[in-house]
């Protein structure tokens, strides 16, 4: 039985995180470390997480918020030193069965893979998909799009298959995985973190990622399960999200580039501020005009580093 070492980020995760320690303490792989990095919660996140007593859960309080990259690096980092021979990065906004972790462990010898993620569907709406795989597309300068998302899971994605891209709300690795490719880049604090570390999987082209859809994952995605039936359609994306997602956007097509990526640059830039005037997921005011084209522009003046550093 392989040591496995789970890491997962909590920020102000109260409302989520009891259920996720309790399918992780009931797995029936039992050689195990949980490791719980806290980017500064100010809620009561880290006294539910004190009432647990096992050994096996290791907590990293964070004086500031390090982002989600740093965080899994932190964790990642103590895994290793750990002895840990395999790396489930997950989400603690999750519920999961209690063989997950033997079921994908015994995917990667099966299947002779280096990664292997389960299909993830919606919380409560338990019949919905959230991903079902994702391959990149070249046409978009190696975007990602998931397979399946919302539609109703009759089993017309039960099929093992290798895939390009796993979110990290639940993907094991081999640890040679992160000796191979390096860190999560830190540059990116949060949102496509996850995008640029599996692209450098795929260009290597060494590790193979699969997806394995026979065990039971549900995903609360970011709280939204706890909105009111009607409540998602008045939806609008917040700054935090407006200037991350925006900034990164262009320089992970920077960081990875070719001329398909240099002209979804470009093209992003107008798209976006169609977005702005006719999704109606933005607030249509010049503040959040102001942030998303700053945003933009940030996104061509961060340092390209080569290889990925980590300020471990």
């Amino acid at each position: 039985m392989k040591k496995i070492g789970l890491v997962t980020i909590t920020y102000n995760s109260a409302h989520v995180i009891e259920p996720f320690l309790q399918c992780v303490l009931a797995q029936t792989h039992t050689n195990f470390m949980l490791y719980v990095i806290d980017n500064i919660s100010s809620d009561t996140t880290l006294e539910l997480i004190k009432k647990y007593s096992d050994n096996r859960i290791v907590l990293i309080a964070n004086t500031e918020n390090v982002g989600v990259a740093k965080g899994n690096n932190q964790g990642i980092a103590q895994a290793l030193e750990d002895g840990c021979e395999e790396l489930l990065i997950i989400n603690n906004d999750v519920e999961f069965e209690n063989t997950l972790l033997e079921k994908l462990s015994n995917q990667l010898e099966v299947l002779n893979c280096s990664l292997v993620a389960p299909k993830m569907l919606y919380y409560p709406e338990t019949n919905l998909i959230w991903w079902a795989g994702t391959k990149f597309n070249k046409w978009e300068g190696c975007m990602t799009h998931h397979i399946g998302i919302q539609q109703e899971d009759k089993g017309q994605f039960d099929v093992v298959e290798k895939m390009d891209y796993a979110p990290t709300c639940c993907v094991l690795m081999r640890k040679e995985v992160i000796d191979d490719i390096g860190w999560m880049d830190e540059k990116f604090f949060a949102y496509y973190d996850d995008t640029d570390f599996f692209y450098r999987i795929y260009k290597q082209g060494k590790h193979q990622l699969y997806y394995y859809p026979f065990v039971q994952f549900y995903h609360k995605v970011g709280g939204l399960s706890n909105m009111k039936k009607g409540d998602a359609k008045k939806f609008k994306f917040n700054d935090f999200y407006i200037k991350l997602f925006t900034r990164n956007h262009v320089y992970y097509l920077r960081k990875h580039r070719n001329i398909l990526g240099w002209i979804n640059i470009v093209y992003f830039f107008f798209r976006m501020n169609l977005r702005f005037l006719f999704s109606g997921k933005y607030r249509r005011n010049i503040k959040t005009f102001w942030l998303l084209n700053i945003s933009y522009f940030q996104g061509w003046k961060i340092k390209i580093d080569t290889p990925n550093k980590s300020s471990l």
